[in-house]
């Protein structure tokens, strides 16, 4: 018999639920799951419908979502195992400072529920001392998707980003950097794949709206990949996906050394590490001047994303849980 397995987030849109739950469903009705989504968002009639669902689902799975306190008593008391799963520090403000209101509401949601799913280990580390029964499942990608090849432009030396408007703060931050790499650089053009333009952005700069349909070709035609960050809480919660994409897409990354993207890329390996303008700039003119070197990074980088952030290989960690909840099903 299928084993249900009901997602609850904020909506289908989200790129948590894109990610660490819809792009599992095939396979996990292959390892004979039955996976549910169903969005908490959207008023009481939403509520309503997932109390009820939850009742019948061997697992419940609210996704980064803490809930007001009545919701959750109800909630607990309909699932019959509930697991809380985060790929966000929402414990704490998105500009890294503490927020005793988020604080607390992680602090009801997990001890509510029976595991937490955390996407990397300084979630995970924030949530032990409060629930004991945590594992760390790392944000992945279908490497399959991007394994077709394009040409990048010839005439420009494409330096891509793909986020949206909530982490426009750190792509503006690194402009004075990439304004100073074009000056070494004059071919250089930032191609931002966005819900938002950069007219002033200084430099030559691509604006391509986000399409689920288009995205991977977008990054695939560029020539390297950047993920600016700053270090603080919020972002050390953060797990990566864009670098993610970028190797998965066969590109060589330049990267803020901040949360996980400091765990991942390899300096001399897949990707360069730069804070400071003139670190920006020497970075991306390294790239620029070695096609071999910017080839090399890529092919590692790929490797490594298909090695350990592959849908594949996160999908056995997933199961692992999932039947370590549900020890009847497996006697």
């Amino acid at each position: 018999m299928n084993r249900t397995i009901l997602y609850l987030s904020k909506g289908i849109e989200s790129a948590s639920t894109r990610y660490r739950a819809l792009q599992f469903f095939t396979p996990l009705r292959q390892a004979g799951y039955y996976p549910l989504h169903m969005p908490l968002s959207g008023g009481a009639i939403n509520y309503l419908r997932a109390l009820r669902h939850a009742r019948k689902a061997d697992v419940v799975i609210v996704l980064r979502k803490t809930l007001p306190l009545p919701l959750l008593w109800l909630l607990r008391k309909q699932a019959k195992r509930l697991v809380f799963e985060l790929d966000d520090a929402i414990f704490c403000n998105s500009d890294g400072s503490p927020s005793s209101t988020r604080m607390t509401r992680f602090i009801q949601m997990i001890r509510q529920c029976d595991h937490v799913i955390a996407g990397n280990r300084f979630l995970a580390n924030t949530a032990l001392p409060i629930n004991a029964a945590v594992s760390v499942l790392p944000t992945c990608v279908d490497a399959g998707e991007y394994e077709i090849q394009f040409t990048p432009s010839a005439e420009f030396f494409d330096v891509v980003w793909i986020g949206s408007s909530s982490t426009r703060k750190y792509l503006e931050a690194a402009l004075p950097g990439l304004r100073l790499a074009h000056q070494a650089i004059p071919q250089l053009r930032l191609k931002v794949i966005a819900d938002f333009d950069l007219p002033d952005a200084g430099l030559p700069c691509l604006a391509i709206p986000w399409r689920a349909d288009t995205e991977v070709q977008e990054l695939a035609t560029a020539h390297v990949g950047i993920a600016p960050m700053i270090d603080n809480d919020w972002t050390r919660g953060k797990c990566a996906l864009k670098v993610l994409q970028y190797f998965a897409a066969h590109l060589p990354v330049v990267s803020s050394p901040a949360g996980v993207n400091a765990e991942i890329v390899k300096v001399g390996e897949n990707g360069e590490f730069a804070n400071s303008p003139s670190e920006w700039a020497q970075a991306l003119q390294k790239l620029a001047s070695d096609p071999a070197l910017r080839q090399r990074y890529a092919s590692s980088g790929r490797a490594m994303v298909i090695r350990d952030f592959s849908r594949s290989a996160v999908l056995s960690k997933l199961t692992d849980t999932l039947n370590s909840l549900l020890p009847a099903q497996n006697a």
